[in-house]
């Protein structure tokens, strides 16, 4: 599977923004999905995942509460939802797919996409 991240740019502190991940290829519906992020000279950070059907999440408790994950497995593709957005919040935004559960692990998945930037200035 083929991922391609979109949806990212510049806010302001308390915005909102919707990421995308549109997946090429067979099967998505069997996929596990999640995304991570990755801040400057930072680790790469799980965000949040869902289950290849949508009907079981995870979250960082960093993000639980403002953040939603969803996917539309009609349309191929994963969403991430972010509501009151924080400046550290700002990295590169990954989508991430694997086929059976969906772990916390970066290393756990086997397809990326390109990353999309988000920055929040306070």
């Amino acid at each position: 599977v083929q991922l391609q991240a979109s949806g990212g740019g510049l806010v302001q502190d308390g915005d909102s923004l919707r990421l995308s991940c549109a997946a090429s290829g067979p099967r998505f519906g069997s996929y596990s999905m999640a995304w991570f992020r990755q801040a400057p000279g930072k680790e790469r950070a799980f965000v949040a995942s869902i289950r290849w059907s949508g009907s079981s999440t995870s979250y960082a408790d960093s993000v639980k509460g403002r953040f939603t994950i969803s996917r539309d497995n009609a349309k191929n593709t994963l969403y991430l939802q972010m509501s009151s957005l924080k400046p550290d919040d700002t990295a590169v935004y990954y989508c991430a797919a694997r086929l059976g559960d969906w772990p916390s692990t970066p290393t756990a998945y086997n397809y990326w996409g390109q990353g999309t930037q988000v920055t929040v200035s306070s």
